[in-house]
C-alpha cells in the first residue's frame, strides 16, 4: 500500500531522520556566559555543564537547575529591632553574595535567595541587640564586619559566598531623634563656647607677655640711660674735681690768675643764664666796670701765662675792655 507516492520503507526513513534530529537536538544544550546548568541522570545529579556548547545523553540525562554564577544582590527590607538600651530602630540593609557551587546551592538548599534573605534579617536583629545606641549610629563598620562574617559562614555549606553586606539606614524614632538633635547641638554648643574661652585665654596670655616684655625692654632702656647718666655725672665731676685740683695748686703756688679765671667763667655763666632765661624779656645788669676790668685783666695774666706776652697786652688794650654802665637795659 502506498500513501501520496511515498512507499512505507520511505515513511519509515523519513520518521527515524526525524528522529535522530530531534535526539541530536536534545543532546546538545548552549549555556550562556553567567549561569552554570546542572544535569541529572534519571533524576540525580550527574555534573554541571559550565558556559558554552555542552552535550547530554538524550532520554537518560537532563538539565536540572540553571543556576546564575553572577554576584547578585539581595534587597533586605526595612525591619524594626531593639538595642541593648531598649531604643527602637528601623534598619534597612543590603546583601551582595555569588554562587561558587552551583550543585550545593541548586540541591543543599532549596531557595538560597530566601534562605540568605531570612539570614540576613535574622542577624541584623541579633547585632542591633547586641549594641547600645550610640554604638550603634556610630559604628556601622562594625556591623557590617559582624553581619558579613556570620553570613559567610552560614552560606558556605550551600555553596554560595556573601561578598559584602551593607547597611543602608539606621532611623531612631521621631522623639528620639529629637532629643539626639538637642544633645549634639548642646554639645557643640559647648565645644564652641570651650573654644572661644581658650582663643581669649591665649589672646591674653599673648597680650600680657608683649606687655611684660615691654615693660622689661623699657626698663633695661632706663637703667642703661640712668647708667649713662651717672656716668657722665661721674666724669663731670671727675673733670671740675681736677680742674678744681689744679687751681687750688696755682693758688697755693701763689698764682691768682687762675682763681680770676674761675670767676670769671662762672660770672659770665650767670649773665648767660640770666639773659637767656624764657620768662624773662628785659635784664638789668648792675656791672661794675672796674670789677669787671679786673676780673679782664686776670684773664689776661692767664694767657699771658699760658701763651706768652702777647696775651697780656692784648688784656690791656682798651678794646677789650667793653664799655658797661651801671645800670644798663640789655634785653
Amino acid at each position: 500500500m502506498q500513501f501520496g507516492g511515498f512507499g512505507g520503507f520511505d515513511i519509515f526513513v523519513i520518521v527515524l531522520v526525524l528522529v535522530v534530529v530531534v535526539t541530536i537536538a536534545m543532546g546538545v544544550r548552549t549555556v550562556p556566559q553567567g549561569y552554570a546548568y546542572t544535569v541529572e541522570r534519571f533524576g540525580r545529579y550527574s555534573r554541571t555543564l559550565m558556559p558554552g556548547l555542552g552535550l547530554i545523553v538524550p532520554y537518560i540525562e537532563q538539565i536540572g537547575k540553571r543556576v546564575n554564577v553572577m554576584e547578585q544582590v539581595l534587597d533586605i527590607p526595612s525591619q524594626e529591632a531593639f538595642t541593648r538600651d531598649n531604643a527602637g530602630v528601623t534598619i534597612d540593609a543590603a546583601a551582595f553574595y555569588q554562587v561558587l557551587d552551583p550543585a550545593r546551592a541548586s540541591y543543599e538548599v532549596s531557595d538560597l535567595s530566601q534562605a540568605l534573605l531570612v539570614l540576613t534579617m535574622t542577624n541584623i536583629r541579633t547585632v542591633v541587640g547586641s549594641m547600645d545606641l550610640d554604638q550603634l549610629l556610630s559604628h556601622r563598620d562594625e556591623i557590617n564586619e559582624r553581619l558579613l562574617r556570620v553570613m559567610d559562614a552560614a552560606a558556605s555549606p550551600w555553596g554560595a559566598k556573601v561578598t559584602r553586606v551593607e547597611i543602608k539606614d539606621i532611623l531612631p524614632p521621631q522623639d528620639l531623634a529629637g532629643a539626639m538633635a538637642r544633645q549634639m547641638k548642646a554639645e557643640r554648643e559647648k565645644r564652641a563656647a570651650v573654644l572661644e574661652a581658650e582663643g581669649m585665654r591665649q589672646a591674653e596670655i599673648l597680650r600680657a607677655e608683649g606687655e611684660k616684655q615691654s615693660q622689661i625692654l623699657s626698663a633695661e632702656g632706663r637703667k642703661e640711660a640712668a647708667f649713662r647718666d651717672a656716668e657722665a655725672r661721674e666724669r663731670l665731676a671727675e673733670a671740675e674735681a681736677k680742674a678744681t685740683s689744679m687751681v687750688s695748686d696755682a693758688i697755693t703756688r701763689g698764682d691768682l690768675a687762675a682763681a680770676n679765671f674761675i670767676v670769671a667763667e662762672k660770672y659770665i655763666d650767670a649773665i648767660r643764664s640770666l639773659a637767656t632765661a624764657p620768662n624773662q624779656k628785659v635784664v638789668i645788669v648792675p656791672i661794675e666796670a672796674a670789677g669787671l676790668a679786673g676780673t679782664l685783666g686776670g684773664i689776661a695774666e692767664l694767657t699771658k701765662s699760658v701763651f706768652g706776652g702777647d696775651g697780656a697786652s692784648a688784656a690791656k688794650s682798651p678794646r677789650s675792655i667793653p664799655a658797661v654802665t651801671k645800670g644798663t637795659e640789655r634785653s
